[in-house]
């Protein structure tokens, strides 16, 4: 236990000494990618190599030891997602925000789809085959809402492409869901020669469903609970004990017959998140004082992404070749399919123009995907795996800058993220301030 603790302090201080060497340095990257760059250098590969209990994370065993932290990192990040599910705001955006969500995530499955059938074709079946290549497409349709979340945080990002793209992004996790099982389920056909419909149709919806019945249940019961405290300190430690509590319901399954009953972590806790901002009069101020405490929180997440960021799979020519397909035909499917899709919603040309850019970065519920992919078999799941884990290697280290100069340049971000951190104790605004009634 106390050389996990030690670890995990090692990694939080690397990661902000990471942020700080950045600024000496010029290099004008956000947090999120200095974050993820120190979780390789305190991980198997760098510090943790050396093999000293403590000193940096020695394995991957060590990585997945504290995996409890993510799990509660992911839970309030897509609490924070809900938050932005207000409907005053979604009045205006609420149906492009659909429209784009469903038709980027479709469209970046069909062009991996397409791009990897077709290297099918010139490679052997043992070394590639069909069912490796739907089950990459369906993945390609997730985004990670914690590198886009982070940066819109940090640059206090506001204007006409954030307002739609949390919405987008919450959305990736549904629709993804429906995409990964009915593809995966062909997949498994494909190698079984067995179609079974339960898990390709009954199944996500079921999960998506269920996951929205909770989360709202949640919500409605946690805005209750919330009216009878005066402190706003009782309030913000209830919200956090909430967050916990749901998170730990959604992970719960179990089989009733032929259908499994269980949850996705991520639309539980964006549905408790959106039911409790439009419920509680309270709630800005509680998101307020949340997004102080997860601060800390957040800073380990990214840092733990990166020690668990498996280096090796570069030295294996079929997974870098393969690898490379799928990011570029992902990348183009994301800001294709954004695009047009904008253009179709009749979106702001400016949102049409660099939405797309801000959709790139890909992690924990690809890699989560990757992990049921290894159903398929030894060999294939273990490609598709690695595969995956390329693409987040990109992805995460480079997709963060991405969406940084897409907001940029779509006048989202307005100014340098240390001009207003330098005004921000000042400008604390009164309705924040400690109520001192218990």
């Amino acid at each position: 236990m106390s050389a996990e603790l030690l670890s995990l302090a090692i990694a939080m201080v690397a990661g902000l000494m990471m942020t700080r060497l950045f600024k000496v340095l010029k290099l004008n990257f956000p947090d999120v990618t200095a974050f993820l760059i120190a979780g390789v250098l305190v991980g198997p590969y760098c510090l943790g190599a050396i093999g000293v209990p403590g000193l940096g994370f020695n394995s991957f065993g060590d990585v997945q030891s504290v995996e409890l932290i993510s799990t509660v990192a992911l839970g309030f990040i897509a609490f924070s997602i809900g938050n932005e599910f207000k409907l005053s705001q979604l009045r205006g955006t609420g149906r492009q925000a659909v429209t784009v969500g469903i038709l980027q995530a479709v469209t970046a499955m069909v062009c991996v789809d397409i791009v990897l059938v077709i290297l099918t074709l010139f490679t052997d079946h043992e070394t590639f085959n069909l069912s490796g290549a739907l089950t990459l497409g369906a993945i390609a349709t997730a985004t990670a809402p914690a590198a886009t979340l982070m940066v819109v945080k940090q640059y206090k990002a506001r204007g006409k492409v954030t307002d739609i793209l949390l919405p987008v992004v919450a959305l990736d996790d549904a629709v993804g869901l429906v995409a990964f099982a009915v593809s995966f389920g062909i997949a498994e056909a494909l190698l079984s020669s067995s179609l079974n419909v339960v898990a390709i149709i009954i199944n996500p919806l079921l999960e998506i469903a269920l996951s929205l019945g909770l989360g709202a249940l949640m919500g409605f019961v946690l805005t209750k609970v919330e009216e009878l405290f005066f402190s706003n300190s009782n309030r913000l430690a209830m919200t956090i004990g909430f967050v916990f509590m749901t998170i730990a319901l959604s992970q719960f399954s179990f089989e009733v017959g032929p259908v499994t009953v269980s949850f996705s972590s991520l639309l539980v806790c964006m549905m408790l998140g959106a039911v409790f901002c439009n419920m509680c009069p309270r709630s800005g101020d509680v998101m307020y004082r949340a997004d102080k405490w997860t601060v800390p929180l957040f800073c380990l997440f990214f840092v733990i992404s990166g020690a668990d960021l498996d280096l090796s799979v570069f030295g294996k020519p079929i997974v870098v070749l393969i690898g490379a397909l799928y990011i570029a035909a992902r990348s183009f499917g994301k800001y294709f399919g954004a695009r047009e899709s904008c253009r179709m919603s009749h979106c702001d040309p400016v949102v049409s123009k660099y939405l797309g850019f801000t959709l790139l970065p890909q992690a924990g519920v690809a890699l989560g995907m990757a992990v049921q992919a290894q159903a398929l078999g030894t060999y294939e799941g273990r490609l598709v795996r690695n595969i995956v884990l390329f693409g987040v290697l990109v992805y995460e280290l480079f997709g963060p800058m991405v969406t940084k100069w897409a907001l940029t340049k779509s006048g989202d971000i307005a100014e340098k993220p240390e001009e207003k951190q330098s005004h921000e104790r000042f400008d604390t605004p009164k309705d924040h301030r400690e109520s001192q009634h218990i």
